[in-house]
């Protein structure tokens, strides 16, 4: 078992997250026994798009300060003025989740202008495991809740893969050609953690450039995947300006590229376990409440830094190896790094998959697990 660390909310909010996270669980633990109005449900989804109206009058009569849940409020962004009306009027709370911003984003719609607090959730971390992972495992399959617990876990990503095209993409109509963008997430998935080349993927996915990036938006903003932006020193003047772009969870990576029926490459090993250690990262920040930005940094040399996070108290640079033993050369980027931007102000660590926690010239090496501990416990990013 495992418990998430997201805090229970004090007033309203909109709760973020892809498909299969745990959203609705979430809720329904910690808001048992409050109005709740499913929006999966397609009777339900129907009725509340003909007469949003219909929210107000079965919820008005309710005491100052009591919560409703809205699921899947991106099925019927027009409810959004309502709960606006009812927070407004009637003090009510809400929790309104949801698997995809687009439509909330795109369309113009009501986002109660900071009446809500907009919070996200991610699948299990390590630290909600108690640091209890199989990290091999954890890159093969990822770390969604049902993968986690399911004895078949290949049957169940591939189940995902399919329900993402289907529920997301083709019942939203966020593409004409759901053949095409088929083609495109095989391809995106097989290129996860690499500096974004739009050319390349529409070369091989048989689409034009202009669609990649509408499709990687898409990605973005149904939340199954983020750009990593690319860190500009000041001081330098030639350095990569492309962001890279990461899917949210290793095993819907393998699923989404085909490959979820198979042992891991020695290809996947790296880019997924980038994928692993920066969305731990990502979750830490959003849990905390400390929201830095995180970037890549790499120039024209290719000298890289794979993580690099400004804090209140200075720089981090992350260096990510898949391998079991740490290499001086390793450190090339994370030096190059400190020395812009100043060796009192920036901390340089590194993973690796080896066993143990060393010090190479300055740049503190902890295996997987034991910078995933010292994350959480507040000891990376502060």
């Amino acid at each position: 078992m495992y418990t998430r660390l997201l805090a229970t909310p004090t007033r309203s909010v909109l709760l973020f997250g892809p498909r299969g996270t745990g959203k609705s669980t979430w809720i329904r633990a910690r808001f048992p026994d409050v109005p709740t109005y499913d929006l999966l449900n397609t009777g339900e989804s129907l009725r509340l798009n003909r007469e949003p109206g219909v929210l107000f009058d079965e919820l008005e009569h309710l005491p100052n300060g009591s919560w409703a849940v809205v699921d899947e409020v991106q099925k019927a962004p027009a409810l959004l003025d309502e709960v606006h009306r009812l927070i407004e009027t009637r003090g009510l709370r809400f929790v309104l989740s949801g698997s995809s911003a687009r439509k909330l984003r795109r369309g113009g719609v009501n986002l109660l202008a900071g009446r809500a607090t907009t919070v996200s959730m991610f699948p299990l971390v390590s630290a909600e495991l108690g640091f209890d992972i199989d990290v091999e495992r954890t890159l093969r399959f990822g770390m969604l809740p049902v993968a986690v617990t399911e004895e078949d876990p290949p049957d169940y990503l591939r189940s995902y893969a399919e329900t993402y095209l289907d529920q997301e993409i083709r019942a939203e109509a966020l593409t004409r050609n759901l053949g095409a963008f088929a083609r495109f997430l095989e391809v995106a998935a097989g290129q996860n953690g690499q500096t974004t080349n739009a050319a390349s993927i529409a070369r091989d996915a048989g689409v034009a450039r202009a669609t990649v990036r509408n499709h990687l938006d898409v990605l973005t903003d149904t939340l199954i995947g983020c750009r990593l932006p690319a860190w500009k020193l000041k001081s330098a003047t030639r350095q990569v300006a492309h962001s890279k772009f990461y899917l949210f969870d290793c095993g819907v990576t393998r699923a989404l590229s085909g490959r979820a029926a198979y042992p891991l490459t020695p290809e996947e090993r790296g880019p997924l376990l980038e994928t692993l250690v920066i969305g731990e990262m990502r979750a830490y920040l959003a849990y905390s409440g400390l929201h830095y930005p995180l970037h890549f940094w790499r120039n024209h040399h290719g000298t890289e830094v794979d993580v690099l996070c400004e804090t209140a108290q200075g720089f981090v640079g992350v260096e990510i190896k898949a391998g079991a033993r740490w290499e001086r050369r390793f450190n090339r980027g994370l030096h190059t790094v400190r020395s812009d931007l100043g060796a009192d102000r920036t901390t340089c660590h590194g993973v690796y998959m080896g066993a143990r926690d060393a010090v190479f010239d300055g740049v503190a090496v902890h295996p997987v697990l034991g910078f995933l501990r010292r994350l959480w416990d507040g000891g990376i990013l502060g």
